[in-house]
């Protein structure tokens, strides 16, 4: 007897096969579920309060080390005393001595944010740091000091400039112009750095007509407590920072916000600060238009290093002029003072008149 065996035969998945399987299966199919990409976690209060303690540039300077060092140099974390060694001397040709201690600052916190020992504080590295200092001395790249005159220049062109801007209806001229001439006289006067200048914000400035302003910043480089402080600027008679201040918030109508802003090709002001980098080719543009001898020489130190010069010259002392400005030592200080040579001849003069 043969026994015959019946194959399955395989049935495509047609509409009626489908409403067939329907029917004979009742339990319904469960909806499909489909995952979502794992979401990152909401930062916590301490990591805000943990981040705000820290200047953005700060933090952006010391992640970019940290990379030169692992991923250009191939260099280990932790590291030890001898590898930091030979990484300064990998670099001592090419980077400035400030550069290479700004480095060793970023690893020596990276060191210490994961609990190892720090090698860039050892003898050895600070005796390679020494030789490094001296086989490779060069003179310190000062920005030249905005004196009184070339100040009183450009501002007479930003005046006629922001006339002819007004007359034929160039908006984005009249901006630009107002903006850069409260941004000058400001910096000028106050001293301010260029981190200073775009951490300005409307709303903690105040201005007291016939007086002066005052302007509050909660962070700058040299409150390293981030206690804030509030300063000070008179109004003048001339190359008055308060005027052009007015002129440049009246203009925009800015209520809040970041005081000096981008402007774009069009005259649309932008609802961001400026950066702090881009102050450079801001002053170097607006030097150049107002006719500025070597303007590349000049940089956002120069309002800072020009009013030190001034004020010396006109009879501040020292520690009046480092209580205005925030300087916290004398060494600081005298970075951006230095006698011209006019003043040291005559210097020499008076005292060789004496001994005569």
């Amino acid at each position: 007897m043969i026994e015959v065996i019946e194959k399955h035969v395989f049935r495509p998945a047609t509409v009626d096969n489908a409403r067939h399987d329907e029917d004979q299966d009742p339990k319904p199919k469960p909806p499909a579920v489909f995952s979502r990409p794992p979401q990152r976690p909401p930062m916590s209060r301490v990591d805000q309060y943990l981040q705000a303690a820290e200047r953005d540039n700060t933090r952006k300077s010391y992640a970019s080390a940290v990379r030169h060092f692992e991923i250009e140099w191939k260099g280990l974390l932790p590291s030890t005393a001898e590898a930091m060694a030979r990484y300064l001397a990998d670099h001592a040709a090419t980077h400035a001595i400030n550069t290479l201690r700004q480095r060793l600052a970023a690893l020596s916190r990276w060191h210490a944010d994961h609990g190892f020992p720090d090698p860039t504080k050892s003898p050895l590295v600070r005796q390679v740091l020494k030789g490094i200092r001296a086989v490779h001395a060069v003179p310190d790249k000062r920005a030249r000091p905005l004196e009184l005159v070339v100040l009183q220049q450009v501002d007479a062109w930003l005046g006629a400039a922001i006339e002819q801007a007004r007359s034929t209806g160039d908006q984005q001229a009249l901006l630009r112009h107002t903006r850069n001439r409260s941004l000058m006289l400001l910096g000028f006067w106050r001293g301010f750095r260029s981190d200073e200048l775009v951490h300005l914000r409307v709303e903690h400035t105040e201005v007291t007509p016939g007086q002066g302003m005052t302007c509050y910043l909660g962070r700058s480089k040299t409150d390293r407590q981030l206690q804030g402080r509030v300063f000070k600027c008179p109004a003048l008679s001339r190359l008055c920072p308060v005027s052009a201040f007015n002129d440049w918030i009246e203009l925009t109508g800015l209520t809040e916000g970041p005081v000096f802003r981008k402007i774009d090709r069009w005259g649309h002001l932008g609802e961001e600060g400026l950066h702090a980098s881009s102050l450079i080719p801001v002053l170097r543009s607006l030097f150049t238009e107002a006719g500025v001898d070597s303007p590349q020489a000049y940089s956002s130190h120069s309002m800072r290093r020009g009013f030190a010069g001034w004020a010396r010259a006109s009879g501040w002392d020292i520690k009046e002029l480092m209580e205005y400005v925030g300087w916290k030592d004398v060494k600081s200080a005298m970075r951006y003072l230095e006698v011209s040579g006019a003043n040291l001849q005559a210097r020499f003069e008076q005292g060789l008149g004496k001994g005569g």
